[in-house]
């Protein structure tokens, strides 16, 4: 896949950014109640985030899906630049090459930030999924990218499991410090709610704040 470098782009403004990479399965699991409620989330997420005026002016996000193929569906931006996407479900999962091109993402998507001298936030990963990756992705060569990229403070990636995803693939690529989460039933609505609080809290903190994100309680819980 043709990766962006972002040169072309001019920026909206110069407000800390905090980038927020979606990762979302869209593969034939996902098909019916699941794609609609992960629909429904992603839009109470926009309005959320829309509604906090220092929060829209510093949260990027980029939405990767996946199923047998990976689509970038939408560049790193502010919200108010695009519409959420509505997503359909189809095909197998292309779990491993999703995180990839996401990690590739993030890392052009700072060096933008450095040469157009934008401060930013460490970015947020998000793997949202309901199954397991197809036979022939390498998990192992994933886990030390991850865990590589974590240790090095490059990004912070957070693995979140939907009904019969397969926990413990989860738990192996995961970094130690970011356990994967179990989503309870379908509650998209609810995390989406929490990751826009969330974002609240980190577009109002400072470099070097002690961040004390919202309680993670109503919709989900940490897999051990």
């Amino acid at each position: 896949m043709a990766q962006n470098d972002f040169t072309a782009e001019t920026p909206d403004n110069y407000e800390q950014k905090c980038l927020c990479v979606l990762i979302l399965d869209t593969s034939g699991s996902m098909v019916g109640e699941p794609i609609k409620e992960l629909n429904k989330g992603l839009k109470a997420f926009y309005y959320q985030v829309m509604k906090d005026e220092t929060a829209a002016e510093r949260l990027e996000v980029c939405l990767i899906t996946f199923e047998s193929i990976v689509k970038c569906v939408q560049e790193p931006s502010l919200l108010r630049n695009f519409k959420m996407p509505t997503l359909e479900a189809a095909g197998s999962t292309r779990m491993v090459d999703a995180v990839k091109e996401a990690i590739i993402k993030v890392n052009y998507r700072k060096m933008w930030y450095r040469k157009t001298g934008q401060p930013y936030y460490r970015p947020f990963v998000f793997l949202i999924t309901d199954g397991d990756a197809d036979a022939d992705q390498d998990l192992e060569e994933l886990m030390f990218e991850v865990n590589a990229g974590v240790n090095e403070k490059k990004f912070i990636f957070f693995p979140i499991g939907v009904q019969d995803a397969n926990m413990d693939h989860l738990r192996y690529i995961a970094h130690p410090s970011t356990p994967p989460m179990k989503l309870t039933g379908l509650n998209f609505v609810e995390f989406f709610q929490w990751l826009s609080n969330s974002v609240g809290v980190i577009a109002q903190s400072k470099d070097g704040d002690y961040l004390q994100l919202p309680n993670t309680g109503s919709w989900g819980q940490v897999a051990i």
